[in-house]
């Protein structure tokens, strides 16, 4: 699945499935713009990139900032002319519930990232995709399709549920455009997430709650979104891809 000449835009990518995804495309020949917060995660992200491919364009930003999120978008295009792919990775998961009291501000914070900037970037986007006749592959989770059993699950769960149906809405209105609009689904992956968000358990844990008895590596995931930003894929759009070892099955 070469990617030579192509333009990837890949947001999260400091860490975990963005990380693993923008190191692949630079891998496949793609010309990488690589987007997170933490700069020092980012640059060691660099280095892998260009062990394996390219030197990526290195955007330090917050997506979830209209401003920060205008100008990602503008040094992607002064830089390399085009976009081709975006790849939405970038997203929080943070705890609160009707009772605690903290669902609300806990709402807005979450899907001003995991959902917002997603549809910020892709109106962003969409000239330069229409032009190149690209695709956009958005990053959700099981949590979509699941019942958020633990209260303080329910703000992440909605932010990735309504995701997924932003993503089926954008690619039917794309479609006339010959842009392509997927998602994939994750389910357990091995990555920062527990330290970063708190979560009061293990990959034990969750390894129990699959089907096939084990975690996802990024690695993983980041082949699936190349599978589907690449022309291997030209027939699908507004598509969901689950890949969870069984964790739905189970829960």
């Amino acid at each position: 699945m070469s990617f030579s000449n192509k333009v990837v835009l890949v947001t999260g990518a400091s860490s975990g499935i963005g990380a693993a995804t923008a190191i692949l495309f630079a891998k496949e020949g793609a010309n990488v713009a690589i987007v997170g917060r933490n700069q020092t995660k980012l640059t060691k992200i660099s280095e892998e990139c260009e062990k394996h491919g390219k030197m990526p364009l290195v955007i330090n930003a917050d997506v979830s900032k209209d401003e920060e999120a205008e100008n990602i978008i503008k040094q992607t295009v002064e830089k390399y002319g085009r976009l081709d792919v975006l790849v939405n990775s970038a997203g929080i998961s943070k705890f609160g519930s009707i009772l605690d009291g903290k669902i609300v501000p806990v709402y807005d914070e979450v899907m001003n990232t995991n959902l917002r900037a997603i549809i910020n970037l892709t109106t962003l986007s969409a000239p330069y995709l229409v032009e190149s006749k690209g695709n956009v592959v958005n990053i959700s989770s099981t949590g979509a399709e699941l019942v958020p059993k633990v209260p303080q699950f329910i703000p992440y769960c909605v932010s990735k549920a309504a995701l997924e149906h932003f993503t089926r809405g954008a690619a039917l209105e794309l479609s006339s455009s010959g842009v392509r609009v997927n998602v994939v689904r994750p389910g357990p992956v091995r990555t920062d997430m527990i330290e970063n968000s708190g979560f009061p358990g293990t990959w034990d844990t969750f390894k129990a709650g699959t089907a096939l008895d084990r975690v996802s590596e990024p690695m993983e995931i980041a082949e699936l979104v190349l599978f589907l930003a690449s022309e291997k894929a030209k027939g699908i759009t507004g598509s969901v891809f689950t890949s969870d070892n069984g964790y739905l099955l189970k829960n």
